[in-house]
């Protein structure tokens, strides 16, 4: 059997473990270890032991546990609540009303968290029910909500840019930094989308009342500053080089647990609740990553890379077509494969073919998070479309089609990153 029939034979079993139902680690993990088996028999098998400790022994990787806990604390204590009333308040009288306090919030919300999901369940939660009760377009409010929450994973701390960078031996925190002008300018394009929406059809975005004294202004800023001191000084540290990625996390967990004990309704109770939680996410998150390990170590022992890598620059496709190849590749990907997947299987096989033309592992690993952002809200399995529709009575079609308008705005941005790469690499070269 030929190099090439055995990977798609691989390949091909991992989507269909996961079409069955097959939890993702061992969608993936099956497929290698098979692809091990069809290599070298029971001796392609020795090697998992090192593989084993190689893949854990990581010190990259003990950032994600501390993220993800943060972003326990914050959800757990009901701090996204506190977020989202402080900003409601101060973008209020921008047209869009509430609806930009979506996009404002889960940008806000991501840059604390790093998580897609807990963005869009924590501001989807508070906002949603509001936005309804007041008469706001409810396609408008789902999509908003639903493609707001992909700046999880965007934003730094991101947990997908911290599992590409352990894949490719990338700096965490470059990829972070790269990631920060990408983010603002998605999250001013959806913005200046939902504000020229509210002015086309103003009945969609019913009208908000201004604050009306200091008073309120000063609560509303009380509100928001803690967070955005939370995450100025977290990125700011590690872009000026003071702290590593995992010490940025570790300070964070302690000032995002006791901005959650001061303004927050974190409990004890509470706190063994997100550290409970902490432990499930982060097994699933370990998991797959090793999971990922034991295929890529199948790859690279069947020399099946380097067979790759010749055959695609066989091919003599120019970096516009390679570009295009890669958007086709992860737009289909996207709307059948879970976002860390999509990483753990497709990064082993391209990481050696961007050095043939030249791409920065830095760009391609934030252009890698904005194809799963869309995989996030595009239909059938994006998780944040089943996020708001279990929020809310509405159909799916609806979150569906409310998210369509975003998707297109995503689209454009790729294209902008894709011609003028420096808007990625700019801050990373300022290091």
């Amino acid at each position: 059997m030929s190099p090439e029939l055995q990977i798609a034979l691989s390949f091909g079993a991992f989507l269909l473990f996961l079409a069955c139902g097959m939890s993702v680690p061992f969608a993936i993990a099956v497929p290698g270890t098979l692809y091990l088996l069809m290599q070298s028999g029971i001796d392609g098998l020795r090697g998992i032991g090192l593989v084993t400790w190689g893949s854990m022994d990581s010190f990259t990787l003990t950032a994600v546990p501390l993220f993800v806990l943060m972003a326990e604390i914050m959800q757990f204590s009901g701090l996204s609540s506190r977020i989202y009333r402080g900003l409601s308040r101060l973008v209020c009288r921008v047209p869009g009303g509430l609806v930009q306090t979506n996009i404002v919030g889960c940008a806000l919300f991501a840059a604390i968290t790093g998580s897609s999901v807990a963005t869009a369940a924590s501001i989807g939660g508070v906002a949603l029910p509001q936005l309804l009760r007041r008469g706001y377009d409810p396609r408008l409010a789902a999509g908003s909500l639903a493609a707001g929450g992909t700046l999880g994973i965007l934003f730094p701390p991101s947990v997908a840019l911290i599992i590409y960078g352990s894949l490719t031996d990338t700096s965490i925190a470059r990829l972070f930094v790269a990631a920060v002008i990408p983010g603002l300018m998605l999250t001013l394009m959806f913005m200046l989308y939902v504000g020229a929406y509210a002015m086309l059809r103003p009945g969609a975005t019913p009208p908000e009342p201004p604050l009306i004294s200091l008073r309120e202004f000063r609560e509303a800023l009380v509100d928001v500053v803690p967070f955005v001191l939370l995450i100025g000084g977290t990125m700011g540290s590690m872009y000026f080089g003071l702290v590593t990625p995992v010490e940025a996390a570790t300070a964070g967990c302690i000032f995002a647990t006791i901005l959650a004990v001061l303004l927050g309704d974190l409990t004890f109770d509470r706190l063994l609740q997100a550290l409970r939680r902490c432990v499930l996410i982060v097994g699933n998150l370990l998991f797959i990553i090793y999971a990922a390990f034991i295929f890529a170590y199948a790859i690279d022992t069947s020399g099946m890379g380097e067979v790759l890598t010749g055959w695609i620059v066989g091919l003599h496709l120019t970096r516009g077509e390679f570009f295009i190849a890669l958007f086709i590749l992860y737009t289909a990907l996207g709307c059948l494969v879970e976002s860390v997947g999509m990483i753990v299987i497709t990064v082993p096989l391209l990481h050696p073919v961007l050095a043939q033309y030249g791409i920065s592992t830095v760009w391609f690993g934030v252009i890698l998070v904005m194809y799963i952002e869309l995989g996030q809200i595009s239909p059938p399995i994006g998780i944040n479309l089943f996020v708001i529709q279990s929020i809310w009575t509405g159909v799916l079609r609806d979150v569906v089609l409310g998210t369509m308008p975003f998707h297109v705005i995503m689209f454009v941005l790729l294209l902008i990153l894709s011609v003028w790469p420096d808007f990625v690499l700019w801050l990373p070269g300022r290091m």
